[in-house]
């Protein structure tokens, strides 16, 4: 163990352990085995989102205690706490879903009130869950202490009859079967196999998504979120993840260093150049504004319509986390983005060097298909591309890559809520050319801003997934494909365009445009909108009831407080 004496004169950790006032909180720590010297030591908060509520947060308590090592043996004194997660393949598909977007800035909440309370000078933080990633780097952003953020890991791929599967795989599937392409026998079969480990969603979803994010922005180490779960290569990346916040806490090297403007580009280029998930979109904005920088979702999708699509990942491509991890992981990708000139190499990162020198003797891998070369690409744009118009003033967001047209005219169907549109979706009770309209889903509609995997799963394993368009002001999946906006703002709620349309309206949707209009004169939307009463939700007490109250729009992040720029100290000050 490394041995050292540290000066904690401008460490939050003093207010708890030093000088004669703060005996008794030191006597808490000796009730708790702590020795002088520990007590003397920076105290590093290791939190997780260890739960029992699904495979993506089981292996996080594993993790936590190498991280702890890494540590202890670098001369600091970790404390190990937990906070919530949602996760969202048990909460999609009904009101649990609610719960789901909020639960995100629950965990930034939680964890800036543990460390607040408890005097922690460092943070390291692994999350395994779709909104528990960019929560928990929200988290550090939002404090400012030395942080190492490292995801839990990815799902190993099921096997059904001879093909990798994902679990998107098992909600398509529900649609197969409802309409009669799939037997119970099969059904059971697939849903038995799809999920054999410890570990987040395989595919290119919201989870893996952030997980390169929090790479390729520089809040976790270089390859540290390649490995599946329940690969021993985790606990190594996680005593790495420890002695990496020690050498933060010596040089002084705190989040919002890290996390730039150009560290932000970053992220939507790995993001578009993976063909990532849309809710990028809306956690990238939320944690700029957790690092006092406006970058809202216009940016966002500016930067992926120009990014060539590199990485052939499930929903739309063929490969998994796990096919990354084998051809070299998310380095690979970075460095093939570097060497094509598509990232600012000059970033700084948690190993305290640039991105570009973290990367440098990363050697791209001949003899396979799973990253291309930013020369020859799968495609010459990213795979997300904002839309605006009459019907989405504020902007929407839709996911391309997999279409094969991308312009889409059709009437409008309309559901004033998920459950009523699956319902229909479940009974067939659409058509070709129907844009199915979602609305009152929004951040305040909702409240909480569904994902729709359910739903869009059902269309697509119907066989509908290109013949119908789905629109909504809530989220969906990074498992979802098809020709399915979200985020359209205005939400409903507040009045947004999204509340005027009636079925049987003209909807003209070009995405290569970046278009989203509702074919209404001008006149007669005026006379809906003066017809039109906002709408009550069942939410009238209660942590959703509060999150309506707050939460701004969704292109600015949907998030629920002034965010740094309002700030009059920062907690690592203190």
């Amino acid at each position: 163990m490394l041995t050292r004496r540290w000066d904690k004169s401008r460490m939050p950790s003093r207010h708890v352990t030093v000088g004669p006032s703060r005996a008794p909180h030191r006597s808490y720590y000796y009730a708790m085995g702590l020795t002088e010297d520990e007590i003397d030591q920076p105290f590093v908060g290791v939190a997780t989102c260890w739960n029992e509520a699904a495979p993506c947060n089981i292996a996080l308590s594993r993790q936590a205690q190498s991280v702890k090592k890494g540590v202890a043996e670098n001369g600091g004194t970790p404390r190990e706490f937990t906070t919530i997660t949602v996760t969202d393949g048990i909460a999609m598909g009904h009101q649990g879903m609610k719960s789901s977007l909020v639960s995100r800035d629950l965990i930034a909440d939680s964890v800036e009130l543990t460390v607040r309370g408890h005097c922690y000078d460092a943070l390291v933080g692994l999350a395994g869950c779709d909104k528990s990633l960019p929560g928990m780097m929200m988290a550090m952003l939002r404090l400012n202490v030395p942080s190492v953020f490292m995801y839990g890991g990815s799902i190993l791929p099921g096997k059904f009859k001879g093909r990798d599967v994902t679990v998107v795989d098992v909600f398509e599937a529900v649609g197969m079967h409802a309409a009669g392409a799939m037997s119970d026998e099969d059904l059971h079969e697939l849903e038995c196999a799809a999920c054999p480990s410890a570990g987040a969603c395989g595919g290119q979803f919201t989870a893996n998504t952030m997980a390169m994010v929090s790479e390729g922005i520089g809040l976790a180490l270089p390859g540290s979120a390649g490995a599946p779960a329940p690969y021993e290569d985790r606990d190594r990346f996680a005593v790495e993840s420890g002695r990496a916040v020690m050498n933060l806490i010596e040089q002084n090297i705190r989040p919002r260093d890290i996390v730039t403007l150009k560290s932000l580009e970053n992220a939507a280029v790995l993001v578009g150049a993976t063909g990532g998930s849309t809710n990028a979109g809306l956690h990238l904005p939320a944690m700029a504004h957790e690092a006092g920088i406006r970058f809202t979702m216009d940016d966002v999708v500016a930067i992926m319509r120009r990014t060539p699509y590199i990485a052939d990942l499930k929903p739309s491509g063929k490969y998994v986390a796990f096919d990354v991890h084998n051809v070299g992981g998310i380095p690979v990708i970075i460095k093939a983005l570097l060497d094509g000139g598509l990232l600012h190499g000059d970033c700084l990162t948690v190993t305290g060097k640039t991105l570009a020198e973290n990367h440098k003797d990363v050697v791209f891998p001949p003899n396979q298909d799973v990253i291309y070369p930013v020369s020859t690409p799968i495609s010459p744009t990213g795979g997300v591309v904002g839309l605006k118009g009459s019907l989405a003033p504020d902007g929407a967001i839709v996911k391309v890559t997999g279409l094969h047209d991308l312009h889409f005219e059709g009437t409008a169907l309309c559901f004033d809520s998920e459950e009523a549109a699956f319902a229909a979706i479940d009974a067939r009770a659409y058509k070709a050319g129907d844009v199915i309209i979602i609305r009152y889903e929004g951040p305040k509609g909702g409240p909480g801003m569904r994902e729709m995997l359910s739903t869009t799963g059902a269309i697509y394993g119907q066989g509908m997934g290109e013949k119908v368009a789905l629109i909504t002001d809530g989220r969906f999946s990074g498992a979802t494909r098809g020709f399915c906006i979200g985020h359209v703002g205005p939400e409903a709620a507040v009045g947004g365009p999204l509340a005027l349309v009636n079925n049987g309206d003209k909807i003209v949707i070009d995405a290569a445009k970046g278009t989203i209009d509702l074919i209404v004169p001008e006149a007669e939307l005026a006379a809906r909108k003066a017809a039109w009463t906002p709408r009550k939700t069942d939410y009238n007490a209660g942590a959703i009831w509060k999150y309506a109250q707050l939460v701004g729009p969704a292109h600015l992040g949907a998030t629920t407080h002034p965010g740094t720029a309002a700030e009059t100290h920062c907690y690592a000050d203190i």
